[in-house]
């Protein structure tokens, strides 16, 4: 056993030599999963002082220095009101997906002013949109694809923990749903958009995240966004809605993309919550108008 205020000092020297940008939140957390608590219970312990913590938290910060994700040592994520379990095999929901979260689910309040609309989220992973959406909308009728199996697996399994009614399908997102074809009212997607020769710098991205999960396909990586934009044309109803994450420097090219498609009444992008542009919001032509 070691001390609670010098293991989190130490741990936290160690992180930071290791490069890990949020050494001193990574510490207080992995710390307050050890002990059981919550991280603001962890920090008023800090405070009292006198408080040993089993030795099992220097192994788990020598994990994370190693920069095994600070997620897959939890087992889990937080995202917007919910808890998701996650690790090897499914994508880590990043802040910057909350953003597309609050504009889908502006976009069905503009629909249904008692959220009675349909979603369907496209690339689900860990079922972060899809499940939250559901949460925060109980009326609404969700359904979710994702393609890789292990991926799924952690979708189908958070949906089931959190006793959350949200269809999670095994499937090509390409492909998906073709009963809803021209029913459906909002669109949800964050498909992977990296391209394909920009590996990215951070180990805990680059060797953890799953590679289909990443790589969006092409010099721009936009042919997978495309793609799926491509289907959720097919699938929304007229009028219907769009709302998809990209890369902060891919928003003018999305946008050009969507617009020359002929699909799309309009299209806007808009930031994340640090002000980097993040997400594409576009309303599906209504050809009896026009």
């Amino acid at each position: 056993m070691t001390e609670l205020r010098e293991a989190v000092r130490t741990a936290t020297a160690e992180l930071a030599a290791a490069g890990v940008a949020s050494a001193p939140v990574d510490a207080l957390v992995l710390a307050a999963h050890v002990l059981g608590v919550e991280v603001a219970q962890a920090r008023r312990l800090l405070v009292l002082g006198g408080i040993d913590i089993p030795d099992a938290y220097a192994a788990l910060v020598t994990e994370r220095a190693r920069r095994i994700p600070l997620q897959h040592l939890t087992g889990e994520a937080h995202f917007r009101t919910l808890t998701l379990r996650v690790g090897p095999g499914v994508f880590v929901p990043r802040p910057e997906t909350e953003t597309l979260v609050s504009l889908a689910l502006e976009a069905v309040d503009e629909i249904s002013a008692d959220g009675a609309a349909s979603v369907v989220d496209l690339c689900t992973g860990s079922g972060a949109i899809a499940l939250s959406l559901k949460a925060e909308r109980p009326a609404l009728t969700v359904r979710a694809v994702e393609f890789d199996p292990l991926a799924h697996g952690w979708a189908a399994a958070n949906r089931d923990r959190l006793g959350l009614d949200v269809e999670v399908a095994l499937g090509d997102a390409r492909t998906a749903y073709a009963e809803l074809v021209g029913t459906v009212d909002v669109v949800t997607c964050n498909p992977p958009y990296i391209p394909d020769d920009q590996v990215p710098i951070d180990p805990e991205v680059r060797d953890y995240d799953p590679a289909l999960a990443l790589y969006g396909g092409g010099s721009d990586g936009l042919a997978v966004p495309r793609a799926l934009a491509d289907r959720a044309a097919v699938l929304l109803c007229p009028t219907g809605v769009l709302v998809m994450e990209h890369g902060d420097q891919q928003g003018p090219v999305l946008l050009r993309a969507l617009r020359a498609s002929g699909q799309w009444a309009h299209a806007t992008d808009h930031p994340d919550l640090v002000g980097r542009s993040r997400v594409v919001v576009a309303v599906r032509f209504d050809a009896g108008t026009g």
